[in-house]
């Protein structure tokens, strides 16, 4: 593989330039080693159009690529500072899909912070890869900014998981300025569309979080809520899983069932997040309070402290059916969306968890707004 120069066109197998197949997406490939630039060339080089850049080399990128894939130590500051470099042309790709090596929330928060779209950590995966550049990513006519709420909500997500591992600061009011951009993304183009964009844009944690403020912002219109509550409620939904910071991917987003410790490790996160968040003065007792029980249930099954009737308020019950219908309609490459009618009705069968009346509320955000 040639050192520190682009390769236009297709990478044949000997790493040598194939002439460019206009009819083909174009994907601009960026890596800081020339073996990874040759693997990830390799694996796409069947489906599209592939040209291709050592970070260490002179940014040569001379058309708006459809889509941008890069895979490069972003623990390393030149690294970073060759990416930030070519930050303005990156920018403009439909797809900027950054590939981790390292499965920690603080290397995804760093490649959410360079202006990634979609991040896919551990192990290069061709399978998923392919699937990523497949997934339609035009917007539906009439979309003004399409991502720039996922992106800003995405970014503002993995600071807060970054400041938590790191024990740095908490940017509480950029949370809160991301939850009310998505709130005006959604109330301008509804939740189906939030859904669909979303799920584009990362797997796991951070996905989820996206879904969850969501949904809780639409549930919240959909009853009508006055202003101040709905900044409440898109607040806590943004906070709400800042604890899972301190527990590894590697369990977050495990394929199939917990065991028992890894189920014990993941129910601290409640408690982990408002021991965090409590003398933050700028978050109010609401918000703190749904941090730290949007799992309990009226029943008084839940966790951390098996609260029951009463004791559980309304942004948390609200929080509660957002978080669960979330989870079950969420995106992972290990298993097929559940269709939005089954997690409804999975909702429906809760009986004696959930408060039946806004249950039955909830009917038309889970299946038609």
């Amino acid at each position: 593989m040639p050192n520190a120069r682009t390769i236009a066109g297709p990478i044949k197998g000997d790493g040598s330039p194939r002439a460019a197949q206009s009819t083909r997406p174009f994907v601009h490939v960026l890596a800081d080693t020339s073996d990874k630039l040759s693997a990830i060339c390799s694996a796409l080089e069947q489906q599209f159009t592939v040209a291709g850049e050592r970070l260490d080399a002179e940014a040569r990128l001379a058309q708006v690529p459809f889509a941008i894939v890069i895979r490069a130590e972003l623990r390393d500051v030149d690294n970073i500072a060759a990416i930030k470099k070519r930050s303005a042309r990156l920018a403009k790709a439909t797809k900027r899909i950054f590939l981790v090596e390292h499965s920690s929330h603080v290397c995804i928060s760093q490649a959410y912070a360079l202006g990634a779209t979609l991040v896919l950590p551990g192990p290069l995966n061709k399978t998923s890869l392919l699937a990523a550049l497949a997934d339609p990513a035009e917007p539906a006519s009439g979309s003004a900014q399409p991502d720039n709420a996922v992106q800003t909500a995405a970014t503002a997500i993995a600071s807060m998981f970054t400041a938590v591992t790191l024990g740095q600061p908490l940017d509480v009011d950029g949370t809160k300025e991301a939850g009310r951009k998505i709130a005006e993304r959604i109330t301008e183009h509804g939740l189906s569309e939030w859904l669909t964009t979303v799920r584009r844009h990362h797997e796991g944690t951070y996905q989820h979080c996206l879904l969850v403020t969501g949904v809780a912002i639409d549930f919240g219109l959909s009853l009508g809520v006055g202003r101040a509550d709905l900044e409440r409620l898109y607040s806590a939904a943004m906070f709400h899983d800042i604890g899972k910071a301190q527990i590894p991917l590697a369990i977050l987003d495990k394929p199939g069932r917990l065991d028992a410790d890894e189920r014990a490790m993941i129910e601290t996160h409640p408690a982990a997040g408002y021991d965090f968040l409590k003398d933050h003065e700028t978050i109010s007792p609401e918000i703190l309070d749904a941090v730290r029980h949007h799992h309990e249930y009226l029943d008084g099954s839940g966790y951390p402290d098996a609260l029951a009737g009463n004791s559980i308020n309304d942004i948390v019950r609200i929080l509660t059916i957002s978080d669960i219908f979330a989870a079950l309609i969420e995106h992972r490459h290990y298993k097929p969306t559940m269709p939005r009618t089954e997690a409804y009705n999975i909702l429906c069968g809760m009986t004696g968890k959930l408060e039946k009346a806004l249950i039955t509320s909830f009917k038309e955000v889970a299946l038609s707004r």
